[in-house]
C-alpha cells in the first residue's frame, strides 16, 4: 500500500511539470536586488510581478531578472552543428513560430535560450517569431489564446503558410535542433 501511495505521489509530481495553482497578475517591469543565494533566485522567478504575460518583445529578455537566465542559457548551449547546417538549408519562406513560455518555469528558462541560439545560428528572421508569456496556470491575456491549447510550457509552435506543422512541448524528443529539423522537413513542400 505504501509503495502504491509513493508511486501515485511520484506520478502527480512528474505530471504537473511547470504547473501551479497560484493566481496571476498583470505584466509589470521588476528590477530586483541581486540574489545572494539559489533560494533567493527561485523566489525572484516565482514572484508574479516578474512574469512576462501576453505578447512581448524578445528585448524583454535583456532586462532583469530575465537577462540572468536568458543570456547564460544561450551562451552555455552547444547545438549539433551538422543538424544546424541542415536547418540553414531549409527555406524560411512561409515559416513562422510562436513561443509560449512562462518566465517562472524552469523548463522555459532552460529551453527558450537554447532555442533562440539555434534560431540565431540559422539567421531565422525575428519578425517571424511571436512570444507569448503565460502565468503559472498557463493562461495569457491575449485574444483567442484558448485556441492554442497550451498544456505545458514552453511550447514552440511551427507554422508553414499559417498552418500548424508541429510543436515541441516542454522538452525536445531528441534535441531542439533535431526536433526542429524533423518538423520542418516532415511537412516541407
Amino acid at each position: 500500500m505504501k509503495t502504491l501511495f509513493l508511486i501515485i505521489v511520484a506520478v502527480l509530481i512528474i505530471d504537473n511539470g511547470c504547473r501551479s495553482r497560484k493566481p496571476s497578475v498583470i505584466d509589470t517591469v521588476y528590477v530586483p536586488e541581486q540574489p545572494s543565494s539559489a533560494a533567493e533566485t527561485y523566489k525572484i522567478y516565482s514572484d508574479p510581478t516578474t512574469w512576462l504575460l501576453g505578447y512581448f518583445n524578445i528585448n524583454r529578455f535583456n532586462q532583469q531578472p530575465h537577462s540572468d537566465w536568458f543570456l547564460k542559457g544561450k551562451e552555455e548551449y552547444n547545438y549539433d552543428q551538422e543538424t544546424v547546417n541542415k536547418l540553414k538549408n531549409i527555406s524560411n519562406s512561409g515559416i513562422t513560430i510562436k513561443i509560449v513560455l512562462g518566465t517562472w518555469c524552469p523548463d522555459s528558462r532552460r529551453e527558450v535560450p537554447r532555442f533562440m541560439k539555434i534560431l540565431d545560428a540559422i539567421d531565422f528572421p525575428g519578425d517571424k517569431l511571436q512570444f507569448i508569456g503565460v502565468d503559472n496556470m498557463k493562461i495569457s491575456p491575449i485574444e483567442n489564446y484558448d485556441a492554442l491549447d497550451i498544456q505545458r510550457v514552453p511550447t514552440f509552435i511551427f507554422y508553414r503558410n499559417n498552418i500548424e506543422s508541429g510543436r515541441i512541448i516542454e522538452n525536445p524528443v531528441t534535441s531542439l535542433e533535431q526536433d526542429m529539423l524533423d518538423i520542418l522537413t516532415r511537412n516541407e513542400k
